[in-house]
């Protein structure tokens, strides 16, 4: 006697197909990097494992994860922007600057600093796509433009003496034995927001079409042009939010900061498994790049090992994960 199985619209889902599912899927690989690190680290030190310093190692990434997810919506498209780090840092300067001088109040402040790093992203989409050029050679050149402006505008000076709206999200509620702040919740709800949106809507597969083959999309008759604008400013307005969760952070407007963030947010990218070539990858994917940076830094200096050596380890990741999506690309020609 035989027996039948009525299809799915979602295929044969047996238990071996959905393993082999799971094992193929874009962010398994990363995954299964974060839980060895993890495993790795808690065997070295018997801190790694507590709720506080895994409630820590969110705080740390939670700036460079959002602007991981503006990232990754730019090499999604086969670009890349240099200029979000500086684009960030001008932006909290822009809210911290205002809110404290008093010139406006503070939530008004963040509504100018999300509108000047909108505003960034604007530009660099206008110029990638009008003109048209590339977006490496635009965003490196904004990012000293708004390098400039961020010391211009401060005067070289830390400000300081922020209100509270500007750093409640640095604020923390306990969770079980674990205090956890509001930032580490909004950073998780951006990615969860846009995992939905790239991967559920038809806005997010044409943001894939567009990394695949821009002439493609076109013929297909999704408008490239605006596309590509409208991505480069969404991707400055989550810049905008970064700079809101690095205040929080640090509880000062910081001419100084998000100087290596923008080759962070890269790193985070590239680790969770989206391809520098356009057409692949996922927020999903980043944020678990970003947490694997976030926990080798953690784990090495909970081991004592020195900051050098923690830079010299995520240079090997970046390496290691750009020829695998090189091999990985190849293959699949």
């Amino acid at each position: 006697m035989t027996t039948s199985t009525t299809p799915t619209p979602y295929g044969n889902l047996t238990g071996p197909t959905v393993l082999r599912r799971l094992a193929t899927a874009p962010t398994a690989g990363p995954l299964a990097a974060l839980v060895l690190a993890c495993a790795f680290f808690s065997l070295m030190t018997d801190q790694f494992l507590s709720g506080g310093n895994f409630s820590l190692i969110i705080q740390q990434v939670m700036v460079v994860g959002a602007l991981a997810v503006g990232q990754t919506l730019i090499i999604l498209t086969a670009g890349i922007d240099l200029s979000c780090g500086a684009v960030m840092a001008f932006g909290s300067i822009v809210i911290a600057r205002m809110a404290a001088q008093g010139t406006v109040p503070p939530l008004v402040a963040i509504v100018l600093g999300l509108a000047v790093c909108t505003g960034f992203g604007l530009v660099n989409g206008l110029l990638v796509k009008l003109i048209p050029l590339p977006p490496f050679i635009v965003t490196l050149g904004m990012l000293n433009v708004a390098f400039a402006l961020t010391h211009i505008y401060s005067n070289e000076q830390t400000v300081t003496d922020l209100p509270g709206a500007l750093t409640f999200l640095g604020n923390t509620f306990p969770l079980g034995d674990t205090d956890v702040t509001y930032g580490s919740l909004l950073a998780l709800a951006l990615f969860a927001v846009f995992a939905y949106l790239l991967s559920s809507t038809s806005w997010g597969r044409h943001v894939y079409a567009l990394g695949n083959s821009p002439e493609a999309a076109r013929l297909n008759g999704i408008r490239t042009g605006r596309l590509t604008i409208g991505l480069y400013a969404l991707a400055g307005l989550i810049y905008g939010v970064a700079a809101l969760l690095l205040i929080s952070r640090t509880g000062v407007g910081d001419p100084q900061a998000g100087q290596t963030d923008n080759l962070d947010s890269i790193t985070a990218v590239v680790l969770g498994g989206t391809s520098l070539f356009g057409g692949r990858g996922s927020v999903l994917g980043s944020l678990i790049g970003a947490l694997i940076v976030g926990v080798f830094r953690n784990g090495l200096q909970l081991m004592g090992v020195a900051s050098i050596y923690q830079t010299l380890i995520t240079g090997v990741l970046v390496i290691l994960a750009v020829t695998v999506d090189q091999i990985s690309r190849k293959r699949t020609r």
